[in-house]
């Protein structure tokens, strides 16, 4: 056996294992202001919760691809939480604005608060 065929097989395997791609994802980058709507389980009852802030992280990855929001809670805690792209417990997410950042990360928001903390909005044209 070759080296490429044992590589070809080696990805089939992969592909098999993977989850399948949320379709309501929508393309989400660091800066984004979303509303991410979660399927929570509390003993035998569902509901939805809905979890809003400021995407300050985005890691491809293929099934570990995953981002991380954002939000100041109560009293000014920041709270960030980190979703898999690829779960089905997410209902659905909503982009509410864009913002222009030059950065992939923006860990520097956790060490601002109030008007400091906001980024710039992308016009769209």
């Amino acid at each position: 056996m070759t080296a490429g065929l044992r590589l070809v097989k080696m990805q089939d395997h992969i592909k098999a294992v993977e989850a399948p791609v949320n379709p309501n994802i929508p393309e989400l980058r660091a800066g984004d202001s979303v509303s991410v709507h979660v399927r929570i389980t509390e003993g035998q009852r569902e509901r939805i919760q809905e979890f809003r802030g400021t995407v300050i992280r985005m890691r491809k990855g293929g099934n570990n691809a995953n981002f991380t929001v954002r939000r100041i809670a109560t009293h000014g805690i920041g709270v960030e939480r980190t979703f898999l792209l690829r779960s089905p417990r997410i209902e659905k997410v909503e982009i509410q604005r864009s913002a222009h950042v030059r950065r992939a990360q923006l860990y520097f928001l956790r060490d601002r608060i109030g008007k400091r903390a906001r980024l710039k909005e992308k016009r769209r044209s």
